[in-house]
């Protein structure tokens, strides 16, 4: 049975996959942007909508994957005892890349409950290695809980991208 978080997470995946398929499809006056990715423009003077949707439609085909498609989420799993907390890293890039190398800013991230070490790996002071560095495919979720008294604060901090 699924949780309520999983429900959520795929639901939020499932909206991003939709508002891409928007972009790629609508007709509209707005792009995004080919140097950000994330910000709005309209066709310059002298240009018309559809050479610059084109544009941006051949920019987001051809695989061009960043640090927003790692998307790291964590939630606190109810127990008594240790607080247990659930990390779930996933690569939401729709191009077919498969980011690799994935470290994170993980503090001294430590557990009491055992970490694989495939999975998630502390190699110093806030670098962490995702799945051994191997390559995260297209929406693979990389899974893992730890117990601590506190919440670690866990981010993107670099990869190796297509």
């Amino acid at each position: 049975m699924m949780s309520v978080f999983q429900f959520l997470f795929y639901l939020m995946v499932l909206m991003m996959f939709i508002c891409n398929v928007a972009f790629h499809t609508g007709s509209t006056n707005m792009f995004l942007d080919q140097n950000h990715g994330d910000n709005i423009s309209t066709p310059s003077p002298g240009e018309s909508a559809e050479t610059n949707h084109s544009k941006n439609r051949k920019l987001l085909y051809h695989g061009i994957c960043t640090n927003r498609d790692i998307s790291i989420s964590q939630s606190m799993e109810t127990s008594s005892g240790i607080p247990q907390y659930i990390v779930e890293i996933v690569n939401t890039c729709m191009s077919g890349c498969s980011p690799s190398h994935i470290h994170v800013h993980c503090g001294w991230f430590a557990s009491a409950r055992i970490v694989n070490p495939r999975t998630f790996k502390r190699l110093s002071y806030d670098d962490c290695l995702v799945n051994e560095g191997r390559p995260l495919k297209n929406s693979q979720i990389i899974r893992f809980t730890y117990s601590n008294s506190f919440m670690y604060p866990i981010s993107f901090k670099f990869a190796r991208f297509c």
